[in-house]
Order: C-alpha cells, then structure tokens, then sequence
C-alpha cells in the first residue's frame, strides 16, 4: 500500500476509470432511486428531495468519472443535506468543491415538490455547505487532484433522501417514524451491502455516528473493516475545532492511512 505523501504528489498520475467500469454502481444507484420514489412520508415531513432522480444527470457523472473499479477505502454518508448533496448531487457537496474540483458540470432540474424555503439552484445556489466544504476540501488539499483521491477512495451516502419540515428545517433520517423508516432503511440496507460488493473495499469508513450504527448493522459479518471519522457538521463543536486534522488524526490511527 502506497503512502498517503505519494498519493499527494503532483506527479502521481492515477489511472482515470472508463464509465464502462462504473456501470454496476449506476445500475444500483438507478433501482435506489426509482424505489426512494415509490415511499411514502407523513408531517412533520412536508417535502422529500430525491436527488438521485432530479440530479441524476450530475450523480451519474460523478460515479461515471470517479466510481469505476475496486476502492481500498469507501466513505459513508449520512443522507443529502438541503445545501449540499440536494443541490448537485454529489456526497457532501459544496457547490464550489463540486464544480471547481470534482468538475461536475451536468444540468440538475427541480423536485416534483419543491418547498418554497429550500430551492434548488443546482451549481448555482450562492450558499456555502460547511460540512461539504470541509470535507472535500480537505481531500483536494491532501491529494491535489480528484482523480488522485478517487484511484483508492470513493464517497456514498447511506440513505438517498433529503427530508423537509413545513418550516424548511431539514429532518435528518434517525427522526423518523418506525413506520416510515423501516422501508426505507430496507432499501439503504440492501444499498449499501450491493455498492460494497461492487467495489469491494478494504475498509468502509463512516463519517458521524449515524452512518457508523447503519454500516455496523449491515456489515458486521462482512469481510471490510470498520472505522468511522468525526462528523463535519458546523452543529458539532469538536468539529468546528480543526475537523481535518482530526479526520486525519483518526484515518491514521486506525490505520486506514499511513
């Protein structure tokens, strides 16, 4: 296993996968997304943002160009924030890392019910997403170029559905009801077993504690090793104290890096 200094050389040139190689990852992606579709949610829920179907164009990119092949390391998100992953679909995804780094320019189109307070603007919404600037950005500052990243690593999240409040507030999926998630959490389930079959990773790594309880439940009696890295999120004060160095204190002494 190579270094993580080599991987952030500016001369390390990783070989860029064929959209060929990532068919499997968008075929599961697609059955994800046209099954999302067909649940069914109750207030305090108001509106429900797929963004793999009105992003799908930008999230087929982004597993096209960076998902092809097998990962030694797979990084698992929660669900799509409202500025993030709802706006462009990509993980994570601060419109800026997106467009500038991950060079994801597909057009992405509206939800069926969009709620007044939470547009989607696609690559052109003016907000910042914190936890996708953090994250992303501390990958483009260690590996330099997304490509160089992407030949050991890639980024999903567990559950494809961004939830919306009357008010706009989002509602993040351990809220709710046993009704509602159980069906869902079916669909993530059987989701997240099939993308690791796929790319067939060394280690899954969940980023917060939601993902880490999920991954343990799916894949405890998996052969892939488990680790977990602190949360971005602004609302975590351990966060907003340095996440990178954290995130990499942690990747390192689990030995998921060198």
């Amino acid at each position: 296993m190579q270094t993580l200094a080599r991987r952030s050389h500016p001369d390390y040139n990783a070989r860029v996968p064929t959209a060929a190689e990532a068919s499997p990852l968008i075929a599961a992606a697609a059955e994800l997304r046209d099954a999302a579709n067909r649940l069914s949610f109750a207030p305090p829920v108001e509106c429900v943002y797929n963004p793999l179907d009105y992003a799908w164009a930008a999230h087929e990119q982004y597993l096209s160009r960076y998902g092809g092949g097998a990962k030694r390391v797979v990084f698992l998100g929660m669900n799509p924030g409202p500025f993030g992953m709802a706006q462009v679909g990509v993980p994570f995804g601060e419109v800026a890392a997106v467009r500038d780094w991950l060079r994801i320019d597909a057009p992405i189109g509206k939800p069926s019910d969009e709620h007044p307070k939470r547009p989607v603007l696609g690559l052109d919404c003016p907000r910042s997403e914190v936890s996708g600037r953090r994250f992303w950005g501390f990958f483009a500052d260690k590996f330099g170029q997304p490509e160089a990243f992407f030949a050991e690593h890639f980024v999903v999240n567990y559950c494809p559905l961004a939830f919306l409040e009357d008010t706009g507030r989002n509602r993040t999926p351990d809220k709710l009801s046993a009704a509602e998630a159980q069906p869902l959490e079916a669909l993530c389930n059987t989701h997240l077993a099939r993308v690791v079959a796929i790319l067939q990773p060394e280690w899954l790594v969940a980023v917060g504690g939601f993902a880490e309880k999920k991954a343990r439940e799916v894949l405890g009696q998996a052969d892939v090793k488990l680790g977990r890295v602190l949360h971005p999120s602004p609302a975590s004060p351990a966060a907003n104290r340095g996440w990178a160095g954290q995130a990499e204190k942690q990747l390192k002494e689990q030995g998921i890096w060198q």
